[in-house]
């Protein structure tokens, strides 16, 4: 019998993503997000911590639905930036139209003097689960890069055009979801939460 799961998202990228991960894990799930609860609460990330902005969303959605809930936050911590935009790297820009370019486009341009030897960066997830009994827990998966000063690729979301991962020389958008799901920080993050679950 599938276990019912319902995840602290609209992101499709995100569905599909913890979907993989879960079906790869020999998970059976029915995996239901915010969209099949129309009237469930729309929680702000009020949080300084990615795992503070996980459990707002996780908690107040199993609280809703009576379901296990899974939320992520993440971000990109830039060195150059002192770790920031962190946990407001998805409204960084402010802006809501085509966010993700307006993010991306802002990063580039507050780096575009940090000399290519000093633009490490990481990706973080934190991601957490909370179950209708009131138990919780959070995982963390980060993986480490650099920023390149043009965005390149067609995949992926967010940051991903500007990001080369550790030990590669593509950025995350150039990566197909399989190479990009086994070393991602979300994929980090959902393979630690499917062995919990």
């Amino acid at each position: 019998m599938s276990q019912k799961f319902v995840l602290a998202s609209r992101n499709s990228h995100k569905v599909e993503e913890l979907d993989r991960i879960l079906k790869l894990a020999g998970i059976d799930a029915q995996l239901l997000t915010v969209a099949d609860f129309p009237d469930a609460p729309e929680v702000p990330e009020t949080e300084s911590t990615f795992e503070g902005n996980a459990l707002l969303k996780a908690r107040a959605l199993a609280k809703h639905t009576g379901l296990t809930a899974i939320a992520d936050d993440s971000g990109l911590c830039v060195n150059a930036l002192n770790g920031m935009p962190g946990v407001l790297s998805a409204r960084w820009s402010g802006s809501d139209n085509d966010a993700d370019r307006a993010n991306m486009d802002l990063v580039l341009r507050q780096i575009h003097d940090v000399p290519d030897v000093r633009r490490g960066a990481q990706f973080v997830c934190a991601a957490a689960v909370v179950r209708a009994d009131g138990e919780e827990f959070t995982v963390r998966g980060t993986v480490d890069g650099v920023l390149v000063r043009e965005p390149r690729g067609t995949h992926g979301f967010g940051y991903d055009p500007i990001f080369v991962p550790n030990g590669f020389d593509v950025t995350t958008a150039e990566m197909t979801a399989d190479q990009k799901d086994a070393i991602s920080h979300r994929g980090q993050a959902m393979r630690q939460l499917a062995e919990l679950i």
